[in-house]
């Protein structure tokens, strides 16, 4: 069946001058249109004698152009207002009632967009508390220390290499910290398979035992078996408080 397309006046009396005397399915094949848009044309054209297309004139927009300016003033004045404020707005200006989609088309046809605010993760003062216990404990760490620490951390895309020197502001706070990335989506098994076992247990190996790994309580991460397999290599895990990500510097 052929793609769906406009036909033009042209084409539809190219059609009605083959139909005469022809059969509908046999003009729909040469035209490469389907029976039923062939079908139509021709009793259109029986009807009303016209083959030209008859274009309406559409729903009539509920707001006029000054009053779409309104909307979109109203926003400019308060990025924080919703679509339903502003229609609420609107109401009370004109006595119309508008829909929220109503209103968001005319934001659109303004160059304005929707937004959802973010979200940051809820800190409780026990969260507060332990993240300042765990900083004053290791204020006074010196490179030789954070040396000995392998960051690791989940991101999309494949597993990168260790790098022993950051950049930006991981080379500034922390520039002896190694890192590893990894998948965001990973299991327990390729958790252990594919990081702990080829990359911290490398790690390890080279450092010896003032080795220590950081990960960030992912529940892939403090799981039994992923316990078994650092207490089987010897490796000491850093103590790491809760809702910390902006202390790692991946």
């Amino acid at each position: 069946m052929s793609s769906r397309h406009h036909i033009d006046d042209f084409m539809r009396g190219r059609i009605i001058g083959k139909i005469e005397g022809r059969k509908i399915t046999d003009v729909a094949r040469e035209f490469d249109i389907t029976h039923s848009v062939v079908s139509r044309l021709w009793k259109s054209f029986k009807t009303t004698g016209m083959c030209s297309r008859w274009h309406g004139g559409g729903r009539v927009r509920s707001t006029t152009p000054t009053e779409d300016g309104y909307i979109v003033l109203s926003p400019k004045r308060n990025r924080h207002t919703t679509a339903q404020q502003v229609a609420n707005q609107f109401l009370a200006a004109s006595g119309k009632q508008i829909s929220q989609k109503t209103v968001a088309r005319r934001l659109r046809g303004g160059g304005l967009y929707a937004r959802r605010p973010v979200v940051g993760v809820p800190m409780t003062r026990q969260h507060r508390t332990a993240r300042l216990q765990w900083c004053r404990e290791h204020q006074n760490w010196t490179e030789q220390d954070w040396a000995c620490v392998l960051f690791s951390d989940e991101r999309k895309g494949p597993i990168s290499d260790m790098q022993y020197h950051g950049e930006g502001r991981h080379q500034e706070q922390w520039p002896h910290a190694p890192t590893c990335g990894c998948e965001w989506d990973f299991t327990v098994q390729r958790y252990i398979d594919q990081v702990l076992l080829p990359h911290v247990r490398l790690f390890r190996g080279a450092v010896g035992d003032k080795f220590v790994f950081m990960d960030d309580n992912a529940t892939c991460h403090r799981t039994l078996a992923v316990q078994d397999c650092l207490d089987s290599e010897g490796i000491q895990r850093l103590v790491w408080p809760a809702r910390s990500p902006d202390l790692n510097p991946i």
